[in-house]
């Protein structure tokens, strides 16, 4: 069992880092401090990269491994796979943190302090399992044959339909059976995280909450949920970045139409949808009935108070002996309305505006340079202008 100072004492540390992999990377000293995995993505990819642009060189292949149909092979290799790193680095902490803030907090009463240990090391147990690993590793060698069935777009997302293994160059061989197989194998690693960190949540659900429709942070005490799921953002990024080299493959190779792209691209924002705010979702039901119990408890306490306020004040029954003015009892019905207006607005889902801005902003930023296939650069500026001007 190990302690953190994020970890409550007596609690295991809630954690989606582990399995072989993670303990390759300790071995070989590419992560620090047993959480900070940036440097074993980073290498990772490099490696891969590296040894297929030598065989591309060899090959005489140079001119098209940097060439534009090929743009999606470098986006996997140098920048997704280190932001799949990159996001369970920076989340990681946060998970300890929340679970740190709903038992300090007391929204998981020391009752249930027994079950919530007992389901982060169960979670623990799955990210430590080797068998999960080899699964996902199976399931990504598989992808070479699957992939070609699923009309992926792009020239590097998939081997062409018909296409013999034996007719690829090494750096063919290397890309697809190496590169391609790691990168599902990330990608796969990630979903199973997803559906603990789901799961861990559907079980948190399932417990005696005390939760306070009152609470500031208009989330009824689990708005830091919202600053956990804001840092899977690389992860957002890495995967549009991905979809989107698929598409500039894909128009740049005339094998996509610029207007094709784009129910493609509706059901990738569906999907990081599903992935990334889908789990806020389980805790809905629960704030929608504290909510509703608060916003019901809060009728009955401001009936009693502003008849009794009417009463002593403005009915005169009971003639008070204090003067009205500065007395409390103005700043208690004022604060009774803005605690009123705290339970009104609180939120069924801790998400924000913000952060379902900054998650669309995210996972559209790497499609902008996919306008310049279609407008060059000096028509996009002079109808900027225009719309700027008005002219």
């Amino acid at each position: 069992m190990t302690l953190t100072a994020d970890t409550p004492a007596g609690l295991p540390r809630l954690s989606l880092l582990g399995g072989p992999l993670h303990a390759l990377g300790r071995r070989f000293g590419l992560v620090r401090g047993s959480t900070n995995t940036v440097r074993l993505g980073l290498a990772i990819g490099a490696f891969l990269w590296l040894i297929l642009l030598g065989l591309s060189l060899l090959e005489g292949l140079g001119r098209e491994f940097f060439s534009l149909p090929l743009v999606g092979v470098h986006v996997r290799l140098l920048l997704a796979l280190p932001l799949f790193f990159v996001c369970e680095t920076i989340l990681d902490p946060r998970l300890a943190v929340f679970v740190d803030t709903i038992v300090r907090s007391g929204i998981v009463p020391p009752a249930s302090l027994p079950r919530l240990e007992a389901e982060i090391t169960r979670v623990r147990r799955w990210i430590d399992s080797p068998t999960v690993d080899t699964v996902c590793l199976l399931l990504a060698a598989g992808g070479l044959f699957l992939g070609s069935w699923l009309a992926l777009p792009g020239e590097s997302a998939a081997v062409s339909p018909g296409r013999a293994i034996g007719s690829m160059p090494l750096a063919g061989l290397w890309y697809w059976g190496a590169c391609m197989t790691l990168f599902r194998f990330g990608l796969l690693r990630w979903l199973v995280r997803l559906v603990l960190w789901a799961y861990f949540l559907a079980r948190i659900a399932g417990m005696n909450l005390r939760l306070s429709p009152s609470h500031p942070d208009r989330a009824g005490g689990l708005g830091y949920l919202e600053v956990v799921h804001m840092h899977f953002l690389p992860l957002i990024f890495a995967l549009s970045a991905v979809e989107a080299a698929s598409f500039a493959e894909g128009i740049a190779g005339g094998t996509m139409a610029f207007e094709a792209t784009y129910p493609i691209f509706l059901i990738g924002l569906a999907l990081d949808a599903l992935l990334f705010l889908g789990p806020l979702f389980i805790v809905a039901p629960l704030l929608w009935a504290c909510r509703v119990r608060g916003l019901s408890d809060f009728s009955v306490l401001g009936a009693e108070y502003v008849f009794g306020f009417d009463r002593k004040w403005v009915q005169r029954e009971q003639p008070p002996g204090e003067p009205l003015l500065g007395t409390a009892d103005m700043q208690s019905l004022a604060d009774l309305g803005n605690s009123a207006n705290v339970v009104r607005d609180m939120r069924v889902v801790p998400m924000s505006i913000g952060m379902l801005r900054d998650f669309a902003i995210v996972a559209l930023l790497p499609f902008a340079p996919l306008l310049l296939l279609k407008y060059p650069l000096a028509e996009l500026t002079q109808k900027f202008i225009s719309r700027l001007s008005g002219l």
